[in-house]
């Protein structure tokens, strides 16, 4: 895919968000596609996807989404974006939640095979007005998931030094 075929994806990527159109934003992703969500975990699938979208305005709406500096190349594509809404939380009501990240998506056939991200989600959970004991806790929850995870694994049994044994992280 050329980049500016991601910025055009990404363009229809970010409208549908803003539009609550679960029909469209799941449309950009095959029919197997994989979403993973820095907040709500992996869906895969376009109805999975569809229900994530629709999950997103329980907690919060007005979304806007901007996309910068898409690169591509082949199959793959990252772009830096910023991300706020208005928060439905009950810590937050009203307050304006943004936070910026790095999007990484696998293309296939011009559309979204699997989506990534990477953003702090400290910076979120603080302006969602969550108390410090449940940020550790979710925080905590996150990072023992990823150093769980294949990719985490692979990383460490690679690594020239000896890898820490499962229990010390």
């Amino acid at each position: 895919m050329a980049t500016t075929d991601l910025t055009a994806l990404l363009e229809r990527f970010a409208q549908a968000v803003a539009a609550r159109d679960t029909a469209g934003f799941a449309s950009l992703f095959t029919p197997d596609g994989r979403y993973h969500d820095g907040f709500f975990g992996v869906h895969d699938g376009r109805g999975a996807i569809a229900a994530m979208l629709d999950r997103f305005y329980v907690g919060g709406e007005a979304f806007f989404w901007q996309f910068f500096d898409p690169v591509a190349s082949g199959d793959i594509g990252y772009a830096r974006y910023v991300f706020s809404y208005r928060s439905r939380q009950p810590e937050s009501a009203g307050q304006v939640i943004v936070f910026d990240g790095i999007a990484q998506l696998h293309l296939r056939s011009g559309l979204i095979a699997e989506y990534d991200e990477a953003f702090d989600r400290g910076i979120a959970f603080t302006q969602l007005g969550y108390e410090t004991a449940r940020i550790g806790k979710l925080l905590d929850r996150y990072s023992r998931e990823f150093a769980a995870s294949p990719r985490a694994r692979a990383h460490l049994a690679a690594r020239p030094l000896s890898p820490p044994a499962a229990g010390d992280f």
